[in-house]
Formats: structure tokens, sequence, C-alpha cells
């Protein structure tokens, strides 16, 4: 259950409206878990919407409101908390991700956004959308820059990642590219500023075919879960799905190369690409 804490109600929509949250849960008596359980949530729901890790949804911003006897402060706020940069289904991932202490991401086809160069960025982007305007993709590689800016902090957040080996070998945007995006993961690495690992081909079958996953940890809100697909994402805070998925991230590491290793394999095909010498 996540504990009370202070924000401050001018540092952002979701920072107001999850300290408003609270003040109205208090003041009606309510638990986390009480309030949680009127809205047919969990009461680490209703924390994460207290902390500001989750965004306020027009069908929550009403049930608080007539639970609460808030009249419609939470159901006239909640627009204003809901704008995004990012596309609909990853909006509130991405919110949730600026506010983690730790990431912990298997990656099955893609070198992760917090990772991504803006010119990988924008190969992807346009392999996402081919018929989209240049200013839309503009929009969308700059949005994902925003993202990366998160490791410009010297630790915060941890982040750790499994790369598939299929990640290293898909060819995305042309040799140059993938050659500078290798690169740029290694320059990460060597900073101590990511973990990262390669799940090799040989490795086999694992727990994790099914699709990518991110874990995100907090300093006073649950720990959440985040699943994506084309064009869909789901973010998930059962705490049974939570232990389940950390096994599973657990699970791939032990079988991925060693950092140590990977960062070797990494270099190479980045000095492959750049010498179109890849076998």
């Amino acid at each position: 259950m996540a504990g009370p804490k202070d924000l401050d109600p001018s540092s952002s929509p979701r920072a107001l409206l999850g300290a408003e949250l609270r003040h109205a849960r208090e003041k009606a008596g309510l638990s986390q878990e009480e309030l949680g359980q009127r809205l047919f949530v969990s009461g680490s729901f209703i924390g994460q919407l207290e902390a500001g890790t989750r965004r306020m949804l027009p069908e929550y911003a009403r049930l608080l409101d007539t639970e609460l006897g808030t009249e419609d402060f939470f159901t006239r706020n909640c627009g204003a908390a809901a704008k995004s940069r990012y596309p609909e289904h990853f909006a509130e991932a991405a919110e949730a991700e600026a506010d983690a202490t730790a990431i912990r991401q298997y990656a099955p086809l893609l070198i992760p956004g917090l990772l991504q160069t803006p010119a990988y960025a924008r190969a992807v982007n346009r392999a996402y959308d081919p018929t989209a305007p240049e200013e839309t993709i503009d929009e969308w590689v700059d949005g994902r820059m925003a993202r990366a800016r998160l490791l410009g902090h010297p630790t915060r957040p941890l982040l750790w990642v499994v790369l598939d080996e299929a990640v290293l070998r898909r060819e995305t945007g042309g040799r140059a590219v993938m050659a500078a995006a290798l690169r740029h993961v290694v320059g990460v690495m060597r900073q101590g500023r990511v973990i990262a690992q390669v799940l090799p081909f040989s490795a086999g079958a694992h727990k994790a075919m099914e699709g990518s996953m991110r874990v995100m940890e907090f300093k006073d809100a649950p720990p959440l879960v985040y699943f994506e697909g084309p064009g869909t994402g789901r973010l998930e805070d059962d705490p049974a799905t939570v232990t389940q998925l950390k096994f599973t991230f657990e699970l791939l590491a032990a079988s991925a190369l060693s950092p140590q290793n990977s960062l070797a394999l990494i270099e190479t095909l980045a000095q492959d690409y750049a010498h179109e010498e890849l076998p």
C-alpha cells in the first residue's frame, strides 16, 4: 500500500489531483483500500493516483466526485492531467516511467526508447506509420528524446535492460543508423548508466517469448508492469502479476550473456555495421 506523499501542488496537474485526492479521502475518513473498494479498484491504485504515478481517467474522476462529495472538482480537472505528447496507449506508462526509481525491461525487437538515437527513433516511427506527415514524425521523435533525458540524472532511475539478440541483428534505418545506435548503447553502458544484457539466440525458448515487458518501481508507490503490442499497451498493478513478471525478468537475466560479454558483442556488431561486414 502506498504511504502518504507530500506533493507540490504547483508541480503538475497530476500532483495537484493526487494531493487533493488524498486530502478528500482523509477528510471522508476512508483508507486507500476502502475507497478502492467503492471504485472497484485496488487500494494500491488509489495510492498511485495520490502519488501521481498514475493518471486520473474521466470515469474514475466522476466516481471520486460522487464518493467523496467533491462536486465536480476531479471531473473538471482530470482533463488537464490527461494531456500528453505521447500516444494514448503509452501516455500513462511514460508518465510513470518519469517517476520510477528502477526500470527493468525486456526488449524482444527494438532498442528501448530510453536508449534510442534520434535517427533510430525516426526509422522506427516511420516504419510504424509510413504515410505520416514529416511534422508528425518529428513530434514523435522529439517525444522519445524527451523521455531519454531521464538518463541525464547520474543514478536514477536504475535502468536494467535485457535485449534479445534480434534487437541487434534487425537492421533498422540502415547500417549507419544501426552502427550509431549500438555505439550509443555501448556509451551509456560504459558510463555505468545502464545495465544491459543480450539474450542470445542460443538461449532457445524462454518465458517471455510472447512479447516485451517492463517492471517499474517507485519510492512511494507500489510497482507497475507495462505490456505493449502493436498500437496497444496496458499498465498493471496487480501484485501477483507484478511478482510473476519480476520472476520472468530474473529468468531472462540469468539466461542472458553477462554485461561484460554483452558489451563486447554489441561493440563488435556496431563495428561490423560500420564496416558493412555483418555476418
